[in-house]
């Protein structure tokens, strides 16, 4: 290499000479020890050891950039030529590192910014690499060492030793980092975005139609295959948290009670049994909230049934049908080989549906309880409705419940009104064909009208008994 004098055709003696023998006793070097930089201005030091010019803002050391007097983080120096872009230019082109400016790494198809005094980048192996043995990821900042080693700047948080994000002087945990731009949300944005993931923020899975975020350095979600897997043969569910297994397998945080081995829910230590996770908020229960909500599926938390959400009896969504609850997945899909193996009462869900279509707020196959009391009873009616103080009860009896013991008919009955004081109408439905040769649909049609009569004699306070039975087709 040539002098760096101007016009000087000698070569420099060496790699760490900047001028050849003739020149360099002319040129005033740094002072520090074994430093053979060029001292700055009038200074006796070089930029490195503090000499030149220094940057005027308040508390900073750093150098001055170019002819300015401030350093390039403070926007001294050449900036970049791209629009709206205030970040220094890099070396000697005429833009930043993002927009392409400074050194190339020199891998094939590679754009990114060489590193350091390297021609490569960080992916790539440039720039200095971490001191601990057999690491080979990258060291950060002015350390020697990456940051699961401890390199680059700590959260300040006391008893922290999490890294500091981006700029700032904390982890994430505490707040540092770039946050969502979302109103009132304090998570952390994620990648080159400006919102948190729950926000959109950060990557998403490459499926089709799916929103959720992808994992780790794949480009797909946990449900899709992404992320860390568990590590046992044959499993492909999500390793959790920083274990390598998953919760079935005994990974991720597990419940602290004594001989538990149950997994911890959320950001809790305990398992669900032992009260870990977030629970229902309705006043009194104490059972686990679902999913992101914050009630239990009893009073409508977790994922709900795109079909039925809307009804009063809504029930939970299953992955294993698509969101869809079983009943409404067998009847929107009869076709799919799912469809074949679910068990269900198909007489009792065409009254449901025909219910549905002609009187709403009817509640279906859901059992009664009784508020503020201790008893055992549970029973269950297949759809009901209360119109002021009277139960409109509608059960379907496939083939007239010709096999139930009367006694155990007479004690439901009993307990039914225990459980509710008022006045009863039931309407005993059969829908097939084992007393009667009358088509279903003639069937149905009669319900209705059996159904539209009783709640105009109990709107009229007609019904006088507290317990009337109406047999239809028996």
């Amino acid at each position: 290499m040539s002098c760096k004098i101007n016009n000087c055709p000698n070569l420099i003696s060496g790699p760490r000479y900047k001028y050849c023998d003739f020149h360099r006793p002319s040129i005033k070097l740094c002072i520090e020890p074994d430093c053979k930089a060029s001292a700055r201005g009038k200074t006796d030091k070089c930029k490195r050891h503090g000499g030149g010019a220094r940057c005027v803002e308040p508390d900073c050391k750093a150098s001055t950039a170019g002819k300015t007097d401030k350093c390039k983080r403070h926007g001294g120096g050449a900036r970049c030529v791209e629009p709206d872009c205030k970040a220094s230019s890099q070396g000697k082109t005429d833009k930043c590192k993002r927009h392409g400016g400074g050194e190339r790494c020199v891998e094939p198809n590679c754009k990114t910014s060489a590193q350091g005094k390297t021609d490569k980048c960080i992916a790539h192996g440039g720039g200095a690499r971490c001191v601990e043995p057999n690491c080979k990821t990258s060291a950060q900042g002015k350390t020697d060492k990456c940051i699961a080693h401890g390199g680059g700047a700590r959260c300040v948080e006391p008893d922290c030793k999490a890294s500091a994000a981006g700029k700032t002087d904390k982890c994430v945990a505490h707040g540092g980092g770039a946050r969502c731009v979302e109103p009132d949300c304090k998570a952390s944005a994620r990648s080159k975005s400006d919102k948190c993931v729950a926000h959109g923020g950060g990557e998403r899975c490459v499926e089709p139609n799916c929103k959720t975020s992808a994992q780790g350095k794949t480009d797909k979600c946990k449900r899709h295959g992404g992320g860390a897997r568990c590590v046992e043969p044959n499993c492909k569910t999500s390793a959790q948290g920083k274990t390598d297994k998953c919760v079935a397998h005994g990974g991720g945080s597990r419940c602290v009670e004594p001989n538990c081995k149950a997994s911890a829910a959320g950001k809790t230590d305990k398992c669900v049994a032992h009260g870990g996770g977030a629970r229902c908020v309705e006043t009194g229960c104490v059972t686990s909230a679902q999913g992101k909500t914050d009630k239990c599926k009893r009073h409508g938390g977790g994922a709900r049934c795109p079909n039925c959400i809307e009804w009063i009896d809504s029930r939970s969504g299953s992955t294993k049908y698509d969101g869809y609850c079983a009943t409404c997945f067998k009847r929107l899909f009869p076709g799919d080989i799912r469809s074949t193996i679910i068990y269900s009462h198909t007489k009792e869900i065409l009254v449901r549906n025909i219910i549905n279509k002609h009187f709403n707020n009817f509640i279906h196959d859901r059992p009664l309880y009784t508020g503020g009391c201790d008893c055992t009873h549970r029973r269950r009616v297949d759809h009901r409705k209360l119109i002021g103080n009277t139960i409109l009860a509608v059960e379907t009896d496939e083939f007239s419940h010709r096999g139930y013991d009367m006694t155990d008919e007479e004690i439901r009955y009993d307990d039914l009104y225990m459980i509710h004081s008022g006045k009863w109408i039931f309407i005993r439905f059969n829908p097939d064909t084992n007393r009667s040769k009358i088509d279903i649909e003639d069937k149905l049609d009669k319900l209705i009208e059996t159904m539209e009569n009783c709640i105009e004699r109990i709107k009229g306070g007609e019904n006088i008994d507290p317990v009337e039975i109406i047999k239809l087709f028996y």
